[in-house]
């Protein structure tokens, strides 16, 4: 554990060094506000001790900064005013814990540990998965995944993961960091396509201060804050092709320079790169340097769509339920039977997103401590009615039995053959329906 103290007296400092150190915590400490910040961009803390009153900039205006500039260790403001105002400012600008001067060491370092423990569990919670899940699933598919981890664990070969939208892609980047030798170090990522192209290459390379116009101070870029842990780039597939030979370079040499800087500088860091897309088609259109799909290339991790390991539904559902019940405060235990049949039945274009969104709203209906299947609503997180079946529209004139025909057909081609479903929306009990299905010989 790493710690950054900002106090503008020196015995404060350096008693608070002492008593972290004791506790086999290692600290930095900083004179200011404006040392703080230098030492932010410069080095990865798991907190901070931050002073409310200083001279230059004060502990709230450090705090406003680390915000706007995307800093989310934990701060704990220290002061020597009691002021309930400043306690409530602080922490409306993201501060975890205010304590008031003078204070007991042994208790900062108690408040220390617990924030950190906090906010490591929050990350897991909120980062483990882009669709919200943990790293969960035994069907043969995500079998072989867990089996090439452990392989792959040991070295640092460079991994592209490929996938559909909502599968899982960074979780899987996260277990490879987690089963590494590299776990101790950070993991840091990024969404290349969702950020501005003329801004990309100052976030992965930073820049020095003088770089461009603007560039007030020198600013670390990710690869240099993933030191010795993974630096994972989400959606490599939207990287402009200038930024793709640079790219290309830091694979090749290890080394990075930052913007406006002469000096190389080396760099330890795993890199593992994700996308959505077609890497090899856009080789062939040109879009993407072959060169560097191979230096990526070297290890692939395909994750298959939800709908293709439906044996894993379960699982997967289990595990956002009892995630959700404890975020929203409820006491909801499982999934009826039928629930279950209707979530594998489902195909789930949106995957391992679209399920944990169709419980959420599930919890949010249900009315005792079971989901059923009446609270379950699949019709609206569907959006991809291009890829179903067509729904072929009525003829002007037809049967009775034409018309009860069409009508089953319908309704089983919009609940993608989900008999249950199927059934309540024609008004009609399960059983009926699959004698109905019989009579007229349907086959979808």
């Amino acid at each position: 554990m790493r710690i950054l103290v900002c106090d503008d007296e020196e015995n404060i400092r350096n008693l608070l060094k002492r008593f972290l150190a004791m506790e086999g915590i290692d600290a930095d400490t900083a004179e200011n506000g404006y040392a703080a910040e230098r030492m932010l961009r410069e080095s990865v803390y798991d907190a901070m001790l931050l002073d409310l009153r200083m001279p230059g900039i004060d502990g709230i205006e450090v705090l406003k900064w680390m915000r706007t500039e995307g800093f989310r260790l934990p701060v704990i403001i220290i002061s020597a005013h009691g002021d309930i105002t400043d306690a409530v400012t602080a922490l409306k600008q993201g501060a975890q814990d205010y304590i008031v001067k003078p204070f007991n060491p042994e208790e900062i370092v108690l408040r220390i540990k617990s924030i950190v423990e906090t906010a490591s569990l929050r990350n897991i919670a909120e980062n483990s998965d882009s669709g919200g899940s943990l790293f969960i699933g035994d069907s043969p598919e995500m079998v072989a995944i867990k089996r090439v981890i452990a392989r792959i664990a040991s070295s640092t070969a460079t991994v592209l993961i490929t996938g559909e939208s909502g599968t899982g892609k960074e979780v899987v980047a996260r277990e490879i960091h987690r089963e590494s030798n590299l776990s101790d170090g950070p993991f840091v990522a990024i969404n290349i396509g969702g950020v501005p192209e003329n801004l990309l290459e100052s976030e992965l390379f930073g820049y020095e201060k003088g770089a461009f116009t603007g560039a007030v101070q020198r600013k670390t870029g990710l690869f240099e804050l993933a030191a010795g842990g993974t630096l994972f780039l989400d959606e490599i597939g939207d990287m402009p092709l200038s930024l793709q030979v640079k790219i290309l370079r830091v694979i090749q040499e290890r080394k990075i320079t930052r913007l406006g800087g002469t000096e190389p500088m080396p760099i330890n860091a795993r890199l593992i790169a994700a996308t959505n897309k077609d890497l090899e088609k856009m080789v062939r259109e040109g879009t993407f340097r072959e060169d560097l799909f191979y230096r990526l290339n070297v290890v692939r991790i395909h994750i298959p769509p939800l709908r293709e390991r439906r044996s894993d539904i379960p699982l997967l559902a289990a595990h956002i339920l009892a995630k959700y019940s404890r975020k929203m405060g409820l006491r909801i235990t499982g999934f009826t039977p039928e629930a279950i049949e209707a979530l594998r039945d489902h195909s789930f274009y949106g995957n391992v997103r679209e399920l944990e969104n169709v419980i959420e709203r599930a919890m949010i209906f249900a009315d005792s401590d079971t989901i059923d299947i009446d609270d379950i609503d699949l019709r609206a997180s569907s959006v991809h009615q291009d890829e179903k079946k067509e729904i072929n529209p009525l003829p002007e004139t037809l049967t009775l039995r034409d018309a009860e025909k069409a009508a089953i057909i319908r309704s089983l081609q919009r609940w993608e053959g989900n008999r249950t479903h199927a059934a309540q929306e024609l008004g009609i009990s399960r059983r009926t329906l699959i004698s109905k299905i019989h009579e007229y010989g349907i086959d979808l």
